[in-house]
């Protein structure tokens, strides 16, 4: 009696995390986090000594978003576009992003198109 496994057909990949120069149009990314300037004085409620420092904060994006697909890119600035809708430009000196595999999101973007209606033969 055989026995079969069930098994993925395809691997899993990883996605890469990429330096700002790394970037390429073609490429296939996501938002990993995003940073964010706050003034010292508003985050401690601290009188003056404060006011004048910054606060980095590093938030990732409470819901993912689809893969984003880079048309062009002019350091530090990067015009990408999801699957659906319009375009929009990062700058990767608040972002950072990772590459995702170009399998992975092909077929995430061909799942996230809109199905096209079949006309009906008479």
């Amino acid at each position: 009696m055989k026995t079969r496994q069930a098994t993925a057909d395809r691997d899993a990949t990883l996605a890469k995390t990429l330096a700002p120069e790394d970037v390429r149009p073609g490429d296939y990314v996501a938002v990993l986090d995003e940073e964010y300037e706050c003034c010292a004085a508003a985050w401690y409620c601290d009188p003056p000594p404060h006011a004048d420092k910054v606060i980095h904060v590093r938030l990732r994006p409470r819901e993912p978003e689809p893969p984003l697909r880079v048309i062009d890119a002019c350091l530090p600035f990067v015009y990408v576009q999801p699957p659906k809708g319009d375009g929009r430009t990062l700058d990767l000196r608040a972002v950072r992003l990772a590459r995702l595999d170009r399998d992975y999101a092909r077929r995430v973007c061909k799942l996230l198109q809109p199905k096209k209606k079949r006309k009906r033969r008479k």
